[in-house]
């Protein structure tokens, strides 16, 4: 079965060589290949600078902390997304305010964000769903019309750029994540960027419980409690050996991402994802609409090819049905949403046979 996602590591012959070094040298723990796939992340997705953190959930609890989101307050957020974009915001002591989507997209409705804004609000936590970016000169608008915060989750959207500029870039704050079936993994990992560089040296002590990295651990003292979300330089390693190679990946994601754009378009009762006109998505995994998902998943599986709706809106779990509302716009797109896979495993047979499948109907 062709998956929707994948793991992909480099290659054999220049990882293992490199893991071993690092295995069998002087440090295991954070240090300088961590320090070093921080500079060229950054550098290479056009950031002005990242923390690499051991999961992009542990780089979005202390985005939250770094935005000054705390108990009591409310951060306006999205229901379509993995579960730990909103479960990290309980964590902090905060509460979800779902705001509703645009159901041609997926993502956030930059209206119905305004209007979810109360006094409590302390950040709009915006996800670009499955790599497509959301409107972000919207987005920015709202945060700064209200005195808020915005917060960028990419963990969809390795690539992806809007209004010519990298994704991560518009947010206070912003996450990546490496976790195993992202465009790229380090086995599990993420990173934050802060838009105000005076902030990075408490958010570095943050990930390292509170102390500060080449302090004597004798005389260090810690003024706030930190967690324990330091990258290793075992993940430093295989992300530097993926940063050889990623450029490639993702760019066969875009090709067939427009390749499909095209191609089913002109297929009646399917409809491609809607792109904002300043996005260039990255394409994590493929949007289509239809108005019977469980028919695409029928035809593509009698070909062999996985297709389905991967993610459960998070308002429908028990822990979050305090803050229900209705949100029509993510039930309709719910009820048409089916994904199927377009990364780099994906060949050009596959692509035809997808497009041949769906367009016998």
């Amino acid at each position: 079965m062709l998956p929707i996602v994948k793991v992909r590591m480099p290659p054999r012959d220049t990882l293992m060589p490199a893991l071993g070094d690092v295995l069998y040298g002087a440090m295991l723990a954070e240090g300088e290949q961590v320090y070093e796939f921080e500079r060229r992340f950054a550098e290479q997705f056009g950031l002005p600078g990242i923390l690499a953190f051991s999961s992009g959930t542990g780089a979005l609890h202390v985005a939250l902390l770094s935005c000054g989101v705390g108990p009591g307050d409310e951060v306006v957020s999205t229901s379509m997304t993995a579960e730990p974009t909103n479960t990290t915001i309980l964590q902090v002591g905060a509460t979800p305010r779902f705001a509703d989507v645009d159901p041609a997209t997926g993502n956030l409705d930059p209206a119905s964000v305004e209007a979810a804004i109360g006094p409590r609000t302390r950040a709009i936590l915006v996800v670009h769903y499955a790599g497509y970016p959301v409107d972000l000169h919207a987005m920015r608008g709202i945060a700064d019309r209200h005195g808020i915060a915005l917060i960028e989750d990419c963990a969809h959207a390795l690539g992806a750029r809007y209004g010519g500029q990298a994704i991560g870039t518009f947010g206070d704050a912003a996450i990546f994540s490496f976790q195993a079936i992202k465009h790229m993994t380090t086995v599990d990992g993420g990173a934050l960027v802060l838009r105000d560089p005076s902030k990075v040296r408490d958010a570095r002590k943050l990930r390292w419980f509170g102390l500060e990295k080449g302090v004597p651990r004798t005389v260090v003292d810690i003024t706030e409690g930190g967690f324990k979300y330091n990258m290793t330089n075992v993940a430093g390693m295989i992300g530097l050996q993926q940063l050889d190679t990623i450029g490639d990946a993702i760019a066969k994601h875009i090709e067939h991402g427009r390749a499909f754009d095209a191609a089913l378009a002109r297929i009646p009762g399917l409809a491609p994802a809607r792109i904002e006109p300043d996005s260039e998505p990255s394409y994590w995994i493929y949007t289509l609409l239809t108005d019977d998902s469980a028919d695409v998943e029928r035809r593509l599986g009698e070909i062999g090819v996985a297709a389905s709706k991967l993610h459960r809106p998070n308002h429908l779990h028990s822990v979050f049905a305090p803050y229900r509302r209705d949100l029509p716009g993510l039930e309709t797109f719910y009820r048409r949403l089916v994904h199927i896979p377009c990364g780099w495993w994906v060949s050009d047979d596959d692509r035809a046979r997808i497009v041949d499948a769906l367009a016998r109907g």
